[in-house]
């Protein structure tokens, strides 16, 4: 499992080890690893963005079976696409893709000599685009297309492929999101702050709220589990009613009705024009 530092990944380590699984759990830092050790969680340094972490990773695994391999490991900015750097595009697609590329790519073989299985999680991100979100649903949205190719590669030679989209859930990152959206519109032109500035603390105000209503971490463990467990899994899971039901409207709504309804869900989380800051 990549991306098991904190949150879900740190969640699903646990629920997968609580089952019986000997969880190898990929972290950035010597403390989190201390912090998740524990009975059939074995942690290792893991940037997936790195070949030799993990041409490493590949070989620890060795010939041992490989039951399942759990991409999570992501980050998230998010910015008017005018506004950010094209270096953070690329730091954001590197690790929530082509890192999650590379890791499959090296551990194929021993998942295609098990029968094992491939879960990428993804996010509601990856089915709709909402206001600010453009470069992290664009990784996303491509973690969508990559699994759905993989899924028709594989499914002939015996491993599955299944995506986990998760809605809010109360993790840590969604507050450094926040801090980071914040950084960044500090750092807009002064034309750039006038027209996009209101939208960004609209879209804060509203992810935290959601992420105050959001599911707990656990749950989206359970899910992930029961993707990596369950004889026959559907090709998508949802984690929470948010996620359900954004992806239900993405798929029947027109694009200009589905703008509109997102622009209503937004519009109470507007800064007032007379407010300071």
């Amino acid at each position: 499992m990549t991306g098991a530092s904190t949150g879900i990944g740190a969640a699903s380590a646990r629920e997968l080890a609580r089952r019986g699984f000997h969880v190898i759990a990929g972290v950035r830092r010597e403390r989190d690893a201390d912090a998740l050790r524990a009975d059939g969680i074995e942690p290792v340094i893991l940037d997936i963005t790195e070949p030799d972490h993990i041409a490493r990773l590949a070989a620890h695994l060795g010939d041992e079976p490989l039951r399942a391999l759990v991409n999570n490991a992501a980050i998230q900015i998010n910015a008017p696409v005018e506004t950010l750097p094209l270096s953070e595009w690329r730091r954001q697609f590197e690790v929530n893709l082509f890192g999650h590329i590379a890791v499959t790519q090296a551990l194929l073989p021993a998942l295609l000599r098990h029968s094992g299985r491939v879960v990428n999680v993804s996010s509601v991100g990856g089915r709709i685009a909402m206001a600010t979100y453009g470069p992290y649903a664009g990784t996303k949205f491509a973690l969508e297309a990559v699994s759905d190719s993989l899924r028709r590669e594989l499914a002939p030679l015996g491993v599955q492929v299944v995506v986990v989209e998760p809605g809010a859930v109360r993790t840590e990152m969604a507050d450094r999101v926040i801090a980071t959206a914040e950084r960044l519109t500090d750092a807009m032109s002064p034309e750039q702050r006038d027209r996009y500035g209101r939208l960004v603390r609209a879209v804060n105000a509203q992810s935290a709220a959601h992420t105050r209503r959001g599911r707990p971490a656990d749950d989206a463990a359970r899910v992930i589990a029961e993707a990596v467990t369950t004889g026959r899994p559907r090709t998508r899971y949802t984690v929470g009613r948010d996620a359900a039901l954004i992806t239900r409207l993405s798929r029947v709504l027109p694009d200009r009705l589905l703008d509109r309804v997102l622009a209503a869900g937004l519009r109470p989380h507007y800064p007032s024009p007379f407010s300071c800051g």
